[in-house]
């Protein structure tokens, strides 16, 4: 598996966003999805990471730097005909060490809630994320949460 910076013109990429927006909008209602859209994608201050086996897209993610000295993980999605094959996984480790190498003193991610985020969840707190309060210009809701990790 080879993790690359993420082509946002490449028709694969595009996909895979357009399947992670339509899975958020489907688990939570209008106005409580905070997933980057293409244009989110190709912000300043975010790097967009993908992961590749050959010519096969697996996943991707995003890291954004947060103005306090932290960072946030973004757009975490890994296409369904690989799942649980440790692509998440490998691309939590990358962004993890990349906010590292960038001296942040703390991950900190949102998202949803409900059954439909229990693998990610469970992936997330393997790797040290704990529970905590909103952040940025984040409001807590029904439909979300958030988890940090200390570097």
């Amino acid at each position: 598996m080879q993790i690359v910076p993420g082509d946002l013109e490449d028709a694969r990429v595009l996909d895979l966003v357009r399947v992670h927006l339509d899975g958020m909008h489907a688990n939570s209602p209008p106005g409580n999805v905070f997933a980057l859209d293409l244009s989110g994608l190709k912000s300043p201050g975010l790097s967009f990471y993908t992961a590749w086996d050959g010519e096969m897209l697996l996943g991707m993610g995003a890291l954004k730097a947060l103005g306090d000295g932290g960072g946030e993980i973004k757009s975490m999605r890994t296409d369904a005909a690989h799942l649980r094959k440790g692509v998440a996984a490998r691309l939590l480790e990358h962004i993890i060490a990349e906010a590292r190498a960038r001296t942040y003193h703390r991950l900190s991610l949102e998202t949803g809630s409900g059954p439909a985020f229990d693998a990610a969840l469970t992936l997330y707190r393997r790797y040290g994320f704990v529970e905590g309060g909103a952040f940025g210009d984040y409001e807590k809701s029904d439909f979300n949460q958030f988890f940090h990790l200390v570097l």
